[in-house]
This record gives C-alpha cells, structure tokens and sequence, in this order.
C-alpha cells in the first residue's frame, strides 16, 4: 500500500469531537477488557473495532442529525488512537502484576494512587516511541500488519457508499452477543442458559466437568478464538486435553492435587504453565538479539542531534519532535521511580534501574509488533522478573511492579507504532496521534481502576472458574518462586515446572529452526502454556471460535475482514454487558 498524499496540515484531526468520542469509547472498552483479561488471559486490542464503531456512531447522528458532518477520515484516526490508548490500559502486565500483587499480600494502593501508577506508565511508552518511529516506519519500514489492516479499513469505509454496512456487522454481533449475555447471566429469569455445556464422558471417576472440561458459553471466547492464530487455537485445546484428561488425574493419584475442582487443579498446573511460558518467553527473546541490537540502534541513530524527523505521509512540522521524548522522561521517570517507593516500598536505585531497562524493553517491543503484529508483553514481564528476583530475591512487591513498568512501556510503544502505521498511510499527522494517545492513557487510567475493583472486590474471585485470570497465576507462580526458592517448592512440582521449562525451550527451538512446512505442526508454546492455567472449558470453546472462523476464511477468501468485525462485536457485546451486570449487582439491583 502507497502512503496518501500529505494532507494533515489542511484536514481536521484533533478535534474535539473526535477526542470525546475516542474517550468515551476507549472507557468503556477499557472496561470491558477488564472482564476479558481476567477471563481469558489476553487484552484484546480496540484499534480496528474502535474505528468502526466511532464511524457507525457519528455515520447514525449525521443522519438522525445531531451532528452537522460525518466523522472525517482523520478524525477517525483520532478516536482510534484515543481508545487503543484507553483500552489497552488493561495490558503489558497492568491486569496481572496488581491483582498477582493482591492475590500474594493482600496490598492494594488506593485508587487515586493507582490511576497515577498506570497513567505514568503508559505515558513513557507513548514518550518513548517517539524517536523510533521514524526508523521503524519511515526508513524500514517494518509491516505492523494491524495498521495496515486499520488503514485498508478506513479508506473502505470512508471511501465507498456502503461503509455504513460494516460498521452494522460489528453492532449487529455486539448486540447478540450482549443479549444472549443477559440470557445467561440475570439471575432474575425463572430459566437461565447454561454457562458451559458438559460432554457426557468420565474420568478417573469423576465427570469430565469435574475437571473443568466441556464447553463454555461464553461468546467472549468464541470471538476471542476467532481472532487468534489457527495455531495457538488447536494448541489450547491440546494443552487442555492433556492438563484435565491426563496429566491432573494422575496427580491427584499422586496426591500432589488435593481435590478435584478447578481451584486445587489451576494451585498444581499453574507451576509447569508459568515455567513453560516463562522458558519460552526469555528463550524467544533471546534469539532475537539481533532485532534488539537494531531496535537499540534505531533509538540511538534517531537520538543524534542532526537527525531530520520529518517524513513522508505528514506535512513539515508534523512530526512529534523528538524534545518531547526528551521531556516526557524527565518528567515521567522521577516519578515512576517515585511510585514505585512510595506504593510498593521498591527501593529508589531498583526504581532508578527499572528505567533504563523500560527504555530498552519498549525499543524492542516496537520492533517486536511491528514484525510480527504480537507485542511481546509475554516475554518482557519474565525477563524483569528474573532480573530484580537476582537483584532483590525476598522481595515480592519489586519482582511484580517493576515488571509491570517493563511490561506497560513495551505494550504502549507498541500500540503508539501501530497508530502512527495506520495514520502514515492515511496521511494523519504524527504529532497529533502522539497527543490523542496521551488523552487516552488519561481516560484509560481513570477507567480501569474502578472496572478492577468492581469485578476483583477481594482476591477470592481470582482463580475460580468464572475468573480464571490465568495470567494472573502465572505472574504470582514466578514471584512465588523467585521469593521462596525452588527448595520451597514440593518435589512433584518442581519436577513439573523443570518439564514445562524444558518443553518451553524445546517449542520455541523447533518453531525457530524447522522448516516451514514442519514448523506448521509444532504446539504454540503461548496456547500449551495458557491452557494449563484455564479452564478446560475455556479452551474449548476458543477452539471452537477458531476452528469455525477457519472454516469460513476456506469457505469464503474474501470475508476475512467481515469475520474480524463480527468476532470483536462479540467480545465487546458480552464484555460490556457483563460489566454493567456486575456494576447493578454491585449497586444492589436484582440482576
């Protein structure tokens, strides 16, 4: 795809309007993937769905006219780049690192406090992308497929008669799925449907829902499924078969499991997941040293004073000047070493070296998503968890949070990169995405926190099935062990966590050096991991989203982008419902 010709400079962007509606938008999805996250262990990202419900919105108050004028091409990119900020306040570690921290000491910051720590966090990944972009999007340039994807959306729908017509589908599928939500969920209905179907077969005695296998209803997981990798799909369901059918009777045989139920279960399978994600995560990075060395060159090259930072796609004097990333670490870093001291008692020289080791992680997770679309959260939470268990073993509350500042400068870098893709091929000005980023890192900080402490009111809820927050017990799993040592540990477990480490490296080896063909065959590492600490269910119906989504890409070549719409109207639908279900819960109403 060609760039569009300059025209940030003449048309309008930054408006208003663009930045209320991107606000409003990014709130409540921020919300919602509150739900999704801890449901599922992904936080799913808003950029496409986000630009086709801002245009469905003001395309319906043009016409019932509220609004003078459609939402134009560039002001739609505003409000993408508002609500992906907003949204993905939920990432990089955000909703692991806190409720872990809950779950392992009962500690949790106030909320004012809380909204500071998230919003500096996501500000210094916004700050830092700044003086990459020019080297990963301009002079590369590297594919970021998402934006390209973003970009092919808005000039489809801002370009032809029936744009209208998609951004239908997405509301369309939202509103099923949030009414099939309240079908299931109102405890007022004299009849419910069932939240997860069970398959008629026993094990070891018990029925198969005993061990958390069967299917779960919950259309989140069906669209979720759906926008995953066909790969990572089947191995979910793999791991579950093998976790629930095979390896989790044998341990209760053992009496390494006490009970069986999902909660006893997840307090076992949770040590070879995390060692399995946590080997493959670091093992990955590692052999990517080569894209590190680059991304840290590209920082460096586009530090130098003489560099030019003006590019094509934006008109002269567009582009985010790079004083700005100067600025927002001088401003940004003292206090996160700040809150890091004052929240979490981390002292102030582990606090001063998370910094510089933030700059280098959001650099190569830039690199990251712009190569692969994935932003390698996964692995750069692990790599600092390891780091500060050296440095600071006994220390739990360090081993989190400084984790979770690697982890959410490299999500946001990111996201910022991903933006700046999408607008470079529509001719958005750089420096105004910079700014509407920065009002969504506001509103996302603002909105997460009571969406956590509505849904997570005590760490009870954590765990269980309606909750699973698997990426919760994976983070808690490794600052467990990092504090208390592997000697802590029951002999069964380390054993299982010594083979899921060694199966992590192992994946990841032959994902790297098998041929292609081959490598198609290999388990993804992430879906193996992940489905040892999910439930059964779970994995089985985001199997089912896949394998349906599969079925009709084969069917249909052309409804790929149809199918990407109508899957994110079903996570968005059932996770908006189901948040305001728990807000009236919450409030006393008979929901």
């Amino acid at each position: 795809m060609t760039p569009a010709p300059p025209q940030a400079a003449e048309t309008p962007q930054l408006t208003v309007r663009a930045v209320v509606a991107g606000m409003a938008i990014g709130a409540v999805m921020c919300a919602a993937n509150v739900y999704v996250v801890l449901k599922t262990g992904w936080s799913l990202g808003v950029t496409l769905s986000s630009t086709v419900i801002a245009f469905g919105l003001f395309r319906a108050m043009n016409a019932g006219r509220l609004v003078r004028r459609p939402l134009g091409m560039l002001e739609n990119t505003t409000v993408s780049s508002v609500a992906s900020a907003a949204a993905f306040m939920t990432g990089g570690g955000n909703m692991a690192a806190l409720p872990a921290l809950i779950l392992l000491t009962g500690t949790r910051p106030g909320t004012l406090a809380l909204v500071a720590w998230f919003a500096v966090i996501a500000a210094l990944g916004v700050v830092i992308a700044i003086p990459i972009k020019r080297q990963l999007i301009d002079v590369e340039p590297l594919p970021f497929p998402l934006g390209v994807a973003t970009a092919s959306t808005l000039r489809a729908m801002h370009g032809t008669s029936d744009g209208g017509r998609t951004a239908r589908k997405l509301f369309a599928a939202a509103g099923v799925a949030g009414l099939f939500t309240l079908l299931r969920d109102l405890r007022s209905l004299p009849a419910r449907l069932p939240g997860m179907l069970a398959v008629p077969l026993s094990i070891a005695g018990q029925p198969a829902s005993a061990w958390s296998l069967g299917v779960d209803s919950s259309l989140v997981l069906l669209g979720g499924g759906a926008l995953m990798a066909p790969r990572t799909a089947w191995s979910l369901l793999v791991g579950a078969l093998v976790t629930y059918g095979a390896l989790a009777p044998a341990m209760v045989t053992r009496g390494a499991i006490a009970a069986v139920d999902y909660k006893h279960i997840v307090e076992f399978t949770a040590w070879p997941g995390a060692a399995l994600l946590v080997a493959s995560g670091v093992f990955s990075l590692a052999l990517e040293w080569r894209s590190a060395g680059r991304a840290v060159g590209a920082l460096v090259r586009a530090l130098r004073p003489s560099r030019s930072f003006s590019g094509p796609g934006a008109g002269d004097g567009e582009e985010a000047p790079v004083r700005w990333f100067g600025l927002g670490l001088a401003v940004l870093s003292p206090l996160a070493v700040l809150l890091m001291a004052l929240l979490f008692g981390i002292p102030w020289w582990a606090g001063v070296l998370a910094i510089p080791l933030a700059l280098v992680m959001g650099v190569i997770a830039g690199r990251v998503t712009g190569e692969t679309d994935i932003s390698p959260t996964k692995a750069l939470g692990p790599v600092t968890q390891l780091l500060y268990g050296a440095m600071l073993p006994a220390h739990l509350t360090a081993n989190l949070m400084s984790a979770n500042v690697t982890g959410g400068v490299g999500l946001h870098a990111g996201d910022l990169l991903t933006d700046l893709k999408a607008g470079k091929l529509v001719g958005a000005s750089p420096k105004r995405q910079v700014v509407a980023q920065l009002f969504g890192v506001a509103v996302g900080a603002v909105a997460v926190v009571p969406a956590f402490a509505l849904l997570v009111p005590d760490a009870s809820v954590l765990g269980t099935p309606e909750l699973p927050a698997p990426a919760v017990l994976v983070w808690a799993s490794v600052s467990r062990a990092l504090s208390g040592g592997l000697s802590d540990m029951p002999p069964t477990t380390r054993v299982a966590a010594a083979a899921g480490a060694l199966l992590g490296v192992t994946l990841t080896a032959l994902e790297r050096w098998l041929p292609a063909r081959a490598r198609r065959w290999v388990p993804s590492a992430a879906g193996l991991g992940m489905a040892m600490v999910i439930p059964g269910s779970t994995a089985t119906a985001m199997f089912l989203g896949s394998l349906v989504a599969s079925a009709l890409r084969r069917a249909r070549p052309g409804a790929g982008a149809s199918i990407t719409l109508i899957a994110s109207g079903l996570v968005a639908g059932e996770s908006v419902v189901g948040m305001a279900v728990a807000l009236g819960r919450a409030f006393g109403l008979p929901v």
